[in-house]
């Protein structure tokens, strides 16, 4: 069990950076799910920063950060570079303290999340095709013109001003015993589990802190078992919110003591937990923000009473929004595409979209080819796309079609 005598800001620091920003930031609501209960074998609930201003928990943090500001400092700007969320939060931050901001994003940054930066009232840069880009043209420019650089989470401020969604987790839901959290940089679970383990210390109980990375993007694994922050190769993820290479040193520093397990999540597990969230819980949440969800539904979170998920954020790209649910369709084995070699005779199409129907599937699209390569002249290919209701039936559809002489090959 992590040491309770915390690197980092104070409970009353804590506390108030809770008072400043509640001008900007809503108490978002803990909403409870029976789905996600069955499966963890305990209550679990769902802490919706998805709901938050600007669509994500950064605000707090930002809000924090540029409150605390000197006047001379708020005169001279501020800079700042993100993907997305940490975007918004400075951008509205800024303009609520009359502050002007300017943003360095990456060239393929999702259309919403560009032009929500841009209706706050920030200069927006497009700048290379990584966070990291972005990040020196942001460094560059703050040194040029004397802006005060705005780092998404390795700073004190930030630090506290996440923080304060941990206070509001305890006052919403007193007993919890576990708190999920996803993990970039390391600045919302570094706040959470700081102000929770002080809060709770006073109280004289102990809460569990859990992070969960994408598997694509796991810098906190690497680093905590070296003992120190390391890089890692960022490999593509839908997870974009939280694909950072190297943990912030004071971030990194406040886990070490305070975490007590970090897990790791694949793109099929993240897929598969919007569309849950979607489904079951009717909540709209970015790839990002669905890593907690997606641990539980993994088996790779362990029941310990009244357990709170934290969905970080909802700015998804509906573009992104709708390959991803197809994927978690897949990941779900709700739907499948299936390659099937045919006599080249007529009849074999009907044939076998009979028995697709017998099963109660039902086909989304059909392509029939003779140009595949690997066929023989006499024969062509037949590519489905079916809806089924989940594994079981799909193993159905498959069966039949294999009792029938075709020999079905499942692409995903």
């Amino acid at each position: 069990m992590p040491d309770p005598v915390l690197v980092g800001p104070a409970l009353a620091e804590f506390q108030e950076a809770r008072e400043r920003i509640s001008a900007v930031v809503t108490q978002t609501p803990l909403e409870s799910s029976h789905y996600l209960s069955n499966v963890l074998g305990s209550a679990v609930y769902l802490k919706c920063e998805n709901l938050q201003r600007t669509g994500s928990y950064k605000i707090r943090g930002a809000y924090n950060r540029l409150s605390r500001l000197s006047d001379e400092d708020k005169a001279r700007g501020v800079v700042a570079a993100s993907a997305g969320n940490h975007a918004q939060g400075v951008a509205l931050a800024a303009r609520e303290l009359g502050i002007r901001a300017t943003i360095f994003m990456p060239v393929g940054v999702p259309l919403p999340k560009l032009q929500a930066t841009k209706d706050y009232g920030a200069d927006v840069v497009l700048r290379g095709h990584t966070v990291d880009e972005p990040l020196r043209a942001a460094a560059e420019f703050a040194e040029e013109t004397g802006a005060v650089f705005i780092h998404p989470f390795d700073h004190p401020d930030v630090v506290t001003g996440q923080g304060t969604l941990g206070l509001d987790i305890l006052d919403q839901r007193p007993d919890v015993e576990t708190v999920v959290v996803p993990i970039g940089g390391g600045g919302l679970i570094s706040g959470v589990a700081s102000a929770i383990k002080q809060r709770a210390a006073l109280d004289g109980r102990i809460v569990r802190v859990i992070g969960v990375q994408a598997t694509n993007a796991a810098a906190y694994p690497v680093s905590l078992a070296a003992g120190a922050p390391r890089d890692v190769t960022i490999l593509p993820t839908i997870a974009d919110g939280i694909a950072v290479s190297r943990p912030g040193a004071l971030n990194f520093e406040i886990i070490s003591s305070a975490v007590d397990e970090v897990v790791t999540v694949t793109e099929d597990e993240m897929a598969r937990a919007l569309l849950v969230l979607l489904e079951r819980a009717k909540l709209v949440v970015e790839p990002a923000g669905a890593v907690g969800v997606a641990a539980i539904l993994a088996g790779k979170i362990r029941a310990v009473g009244s357990t709170v998920v934290v969905l970080s954020g909802g700015n998804i790209d509906p573009m992104v929004m709708e390959r991803v649910i197809s994927h978690g369709l897949a990941a779900s084995e709700r739907y499948l595409k299936l390659r099937i070699p045919l006599p080249d005779r007529p009849g074999q199409l009907a044939r076998v979209s009979g028995l697709v129907a017998e099963c109660n599937a039902n086909v989304v699209e059909v392509l029939h080819t003779r140009h595949n390569g690997g066929l023989a002249i006499s024969q062509v290919e037949l590519e489905l796309h079916i809806e089924t209701r989940g594994p079981e039936h799909a193993e159905q559809v498959l069966a039949r079609l294999r009792d029938e002489g075709f020999e079905p090959r499942v692409d995903f």
